[in-house]
């Protein structure tokens, strides 16, 4: 018998996605995104994204096989997304990942989503160095963790985003500017043509008193929506904006990130998420970790944003590190903290979504 195929689910957000992986290598993957369909609203839209998962995971599945060339039967075990995410679009991955596990007889495990970032790097470059830094960047999180056996042990929290996270800040000036959603693509174009030193954007949470690894982004997005309306009735110098932009959240994120990696003795920085896909913030972490000797490991631009292959990979570490599967009552957890990759929350004691979340929220 040869070793197990894991296929992964995951359905967090806008994007639903199929991967298959066995032993740390990729076989193949499918993403079907709705993002168009949000784009209108300037963000994503929970009851059209789940409405996109429904249609959209059978097809997903069918070119992830397709594409590994395998059949549904040759299946060992399910991952899936149980958390943190938008609740209805989480249970249609659940329900669907749950209906396969059934049907092939094959036991079913629950993932964190920022679990499945950390180990979608693992796909590129092989296993994770134990220790090692992680700087995960999104539109939801930002986070700065110390990781050891991603199968096995808890993931270290030395800093959290207070408010805004760093793809958040993104998307909510790229529409102060006028630029297109999702935020981020679209700053990260702009900014091609700017000058990163011609606005004195801040540098939150970077002075001596501060919390060395926590991150804020609200007060630099207010900082950039003044100074656009500054700009009111005049032409509004987007490039240059979109630059000092980019240029100060690359700043802030790659600075804490070598200081932590210093700070504990780690030799080597994984940045993962939507935001690793920045062309700014991939180039400063290069020239930064390269002057500390610090080695950097940044997944390929596929596997930077929501992916099933990423949940496949941790899915895939479960399995070989003999982690128990998720029980028949497993349920989702729309808010929940990352502290094992393994999230097997059931029924009530799973979180309530919050009765507060906006109609349109960020995409991680």
């Amino acid at each position: 018998m040869g070793s197990p195929v894991v296929l992964g689910i995951e359905s967090s957000c806008d994007e639903t996605g199929a991967g298959l992986v066995r032993e740390g290598r990729l076989l193949g993957h499918a993403v079907a995104s709705s993002m168009d369909e949000h784009a209108r609203y300037g963000g994503v839209v929970p009851e059209i994204a789940a409405r996109a998962h429904v249609h959209a995971f059978t097809p997903a599945v069918q070119r992830a096989l397709e594409e590994a060339d395998l059949a549904m039967s040759d299946i060992d075990a399910i991952a899936v997304t149980t958390g943190p995410g938008l609740s209805g679009a989480l249970h249609v991955g659940l329900a669907g990942a749950k209906g396969l596990a059934y049907a092939l007889g094959v036991p079913l495990y629950g993932v964190h989503h920022l679990a499945g970032h950390v180990a979608a790097d693992t796909l590129e470059h092989g296993p994770l160095p134990d220790p090692c830094m992680v700087l995960i960047v999104s539109g939801g999180h930002t986070s700065l963790l110390l990781v050891r056996d991603l199968a096995r042990d808890p993931i270290i929290h030395l800093g959290d985003t207070l408010d805004d996270a760093a793809g958040e800040c993104f998307d909510k000036v790229a529409r102060v500017f006028g630029l297109p959603y999702p935020g981020g693509p679209a700053i990260d174009r702009a900014a091609r043509g700017g000058d990163a030193g011609a606005v004195a954007f801040p540098r939150p949470l970077t002075g001596p008193r501060d919390d060395p690894y926590a991150f804020s982004f609200s007060g630099l997005k207010t900082a950039a929506a003044r100074w656009a309306e500054r700009h009111a009735g005049l032409l509004l110098p987007v490039a240059d904006g979109s630059a000092s932009l980019q240029e100060a959240i690359a700043d802030v994120l790659t600075r804490k990130a070598v200081a932590a990696c210093r700070a504990h003795g780690v030799d080597t920085l994984v940045v993962v998420g939507g935001v690793a896909a920045n062309s700014r913030v991939r180039s400063l972490a290069e020239r930064r970790c390269a002057a500390a000797g610090i080695t950097l490991r940044v997944p390929p631009l596929k596997l930077c944003t929501d992916n099933g292959a990423m949940i496949a990979a941790v899915g895939d570490l479960l399995v070989r590190a003999g982690a128990q599967p998720a029980p028949l009552d497993v349920s989702i957890d729309p808010s929940a903290p990352l502290e094992y990759a393994a999230l097997h929350p059931r029924g009530r004691a799973a979180r309530a979504p919050s009765t507060s979340v906006p109609h349109l929220v960020p995409a991680p």
